[in-house]
């Protein structure tokens, strides 16, 4: 009998009681969801063309404010290098000289965002809130 005995007791010492594991998983599983349920994602706002194989064609009665980003963060206007502080007031005035022009933005791939928002601030401020960006390779 002591035989037995002795080979009950060795399985019963033998397995691995998976309760805590399972506590700790469910834990874990709990702190997870709940941590990922606060996380927002921050973007940017833009107007892209839903094909870009067929643009739209121009409308002849208004042309487009053309600003040039280089990917040094350079702007142009109308082939002048401006400084960023004087773009609202240039928008302002392009925007005088023909009210219904949109402001397309040509930025280079490798330009910042930094200078893309900049621009499209300037042009909030001069009232013109139809910004439109355009990739631009050398």
């Amino acid at each position: 009998m002591s035989r037995r005995r002795k080979r009950q007791d060795s399985e019963d010492q033998s397995e691995i009681d998976l309760t805590p594991m399972l506590d700790v998983v469910f834990i874990m599983l709990i702190f997870f969801i709940v941590t990922a349920s606060f996380v927002k994602e921050r973007s940017l706002g833009l107007n892209v063309p839903e094909n870009p194989d067929n643009p739209p064609p121009p409308d002849p009665n208004s042309t487009s404010i053309l600003i040039q980003v280089t990917s040094s963060d350079e702007i142009f206007m109308d082939n002048q290098r401006i400084d960023v502080r004087s773009i609202r007031s240039r928008i302002a005035q392009k925007n005088a000289e023909s009210p219904e022009a949109p402001v397309v933005v040509r930025a280079h791939e490798q330009s910042t965002a930094e200078t893309y928002v900049a621009i499209a601030d300037a042009a909030r401020e001069a009232n013109i809130y139809n910004v439109s960006l355009v990739p631009f390779v050398d």
